[in-house]
């Protein structure tokens, strides 16, 4: 199932990979703690490091940034060309881009289309979902909260919230409103998005909170990163418990009206959804197609404070303006080096070894920070099936970078990022093999990955044996703790029939999932579900008990070799009523 930072199965189109590929990463015997200090140690000195590696005196370091930042070679013309090659080459309907640049915006445009059908172009207000970008002004609101005296970062959460449960009571009791921003949980990475996505959600905010106890932990608490968006809706909650308003109406008061930003975390007024753009995704039998499940609604998303923010590129050229010139924010100094501290270590990816020489990486509070050719990066990208966000910084340099489109390739905002970041940053801290063109280079990049992929891809095998139990015995209500209920329906084959012998699966929460269930062998069947874009295949075990009545279901992914994180480990649905074998 879709949703903010987890995909359906690859899709590969030409030179196209979803970003899931990205986010791989190998299982290393790390010393954690030892990792964690020493990229803190790096975030703290590199400021004072000099080109060489050897300490600069603070003479020479103002010498050497002034003549780094006047040696800069951002060219409007040329971002403009590659960002319309991007587009192109990652099918990508439109894009709008800001950046700022020693306190001003130097740059700021829409480019490509906002609506293929209608033939309407992007522009600096076109309004975009920033999908996972909304983080950052979750972690902002609770620091603002923090700023006012009414909570701290290491309050526990059922201070707030006393139905909020893990599985385990230790970890439950010990939760902090800080644990809910850092990811390390414990749960598998995106445990609970199948309440979330795909869109339309038949959850409440309070459901996703209570089910919360139903998710199985996959690592310890507090020792590994995985993404959670559910414990940032649950972060919203308090947000909204604590002030006494809405999660929206705080954000929209508390931010974005002092910034002058014209953004939503609530609803979206009629008049600004005439200049949205409509999503997009693309594969090679369709083309683009819109995502119409994803396009902006005037109602506020379920998921708001965990990505269902709606902006446009002007407003968040001032959210990156006055993160830039931190005496222009809504909060404190305090609250910033907050969000912005290293907590949660990540992995390296090998193109951010190669390209970035990054030698740290690590997620704050609803930033990533890491380092960029020796210099402070700090980042977070968001994506949704449809749109894509990226939103950077190099405050050293006092540059801020926003790219928002609707497409759903990450390769068309990486792109354009490493492009503009890398026009900034002196060349003679570049490797000497650095991508001149950042398209090319991502093109190739995942033509890589696509290899990498087919060569470790196994088909599913054919089955092999007949069912052994009929349609009849399957159709009926399937119960789950916390997902709620599945319905299968569908016909027997008869002399009348003889081609109706089919069943039909659907949730009642998650309206958008539906599909046919085909045999496979045994007690094993196949879910196509009906839009691919919105989840992937996934196999069906129906469970018997010793007179071979159905009594209940389980699903699993539709793939040969299946991974311990998957969106249905915690489902285990049991059949309302039995049926007796024919």
């Amino acid at each position: 199932m879709t949703g903010l930072n987890c995909t359906a199965l690859p899709n590969f189109s030409a030179n196209t990979r979803l970003y899931e590929n990205k986010k791989k990463s190998t299982k290393l015997a790390i010393n954690w703690p030892f990792v964690f200090i020493f990229s803190i140690f790096l975030l703290a000195i590199l400021p004072t490091i000099s080109v060489a590696g050897e300490p600069a005196s603070s003479d020479s370091i103002t010498t050497a940034e002034k003549t780094d930042k006047a040696l800069h070679r951002f060219d409007p013309i040329a971002t403009k060309q590659l960002i319309q090659g991007a587009l192109t080459a990652f099918y990508t309907p439109g894009m709008s881009v800001g950046v700022v640049h020693q306190g001003e915006v130097v740059f700021l445009d829409g480019f490509g289309q906002r609506n293929i059908q209608e033939r309407r172009k992007v522009n600096a207000d076109t309004y975009f979902r920033l999908a996972s970008t909304s983080k950052a002004f979750t972690a902002a609101a609770v620091g603002i909260l923090v700023d006012q005296g009414k909570l701290n970062w290491t309050d526990k959460v059922t201070q707030y919230l006393p139905e909020f449960q893990m599985q385990d009571a230790w970890v439950t009791r010990e939760f902090t409103i800080k644990d809910l921003l850092v990811h390390h949980s414990g749960l598998a990475g995106g445990a609970g998005d199948s309440m979330i996505w795909p869109e339309p959600s038949g959850f409440s905010r309070a459901e996703v909170i209570h089910n919360l106890r139903y998710l199985t932990p996959l690592t310890s608490f507090r020792t590994e990163f995985a993404y959670s968006n559910v414990l940032y809706i649950t972060a919203g909650e308090i947000i909204a418990k604590v002030s006494g308003m809405r999660y929206g109406d705080f954000i929209e008061q508390s931010i974005f009206a002092p910034l002058d930003m014209t953004c939503f975390a609530g609803d979206v007024p009629s008049v600004k959804l005439k200049n949205s753009a409509m999503s997009y995704a693309h594969n090679d039998n369709k083309g683009l197609y819109p995502v119409p499940r994803n396009s902006i609604q005037r109602a506020q998303q379920m998921s708001v404070a965990a990505g269902g923010i709606v902006c446009n590129a002007r407003s968040m050229t001032k959210w990156v303006k006055a993160l830039l010139s931190p005496e222009t924010l809504p909060f404190s100094m305090s609250v910033l080096n907050a969000v912005w501290s290293p907590q949660t270590v990540l992995t390296i990816s090998d193109s951010e070894e190669e390209w970035d020489n990054t030698l740290f990486k690590t997620y704050g509070l609803g930033w990533r920070i890491a380092d960029m050719l020796g210099y402070k990066l700090i980042s977070h990208t968001g994506t949704l099936s449809g749109y894509q966000a990226y939103v950077a910084l190099l405050p050293e340099l006092e540059v801020g970078v926003v790219v928002l489109n609707n497409g759903s390739n990450y390769g068309a905002r990486s792109s354009v990022m490493q492009h503009i970041l890398k026009s900034f940053i002196p060349s003679s801290k570049l490797p000497e093999d650095s991508p001149s063109d950042w398209v090319k280079a991502f093109v190739d990049l995942q033509a890589k990955q696509e290899a990498n992929y087919l060569a470790n891809y196994e088909p599913v095998r054919e089955a092999t044996t007949l069912m052994q139990v009929s349609n009849k015995q399957i159709i009926g209500t399937y119960q789950d703790n916390w997902f709620g209920r599945m319905l299968i329906s569908g016909l027997e084959a008869s002399k009348s029939l003889p081609n109706e012998n089919h069943l039909r699966i659907e949730s009642e929460r998650m309206i958008t999932l539906k599909g046919n269930v085909i045999p496979y062998e045994g007690n094993l069947f196949k879910v196509e579900w009906d839009n691919t874009n919105a989840a992937s295949n996934a196999f069906l075990i129906i469970e018997t008990n010793f007179k071979n009545e159905v009594t209940g279901l389980k699903m699993h992914p539709f793939v040969a070799k299946e991974k311990k994180r998957h969106e249905y480990r915690d489902m285990h649905f049991v059949k309302q009523t039995l049926s007796i074998k024919d």
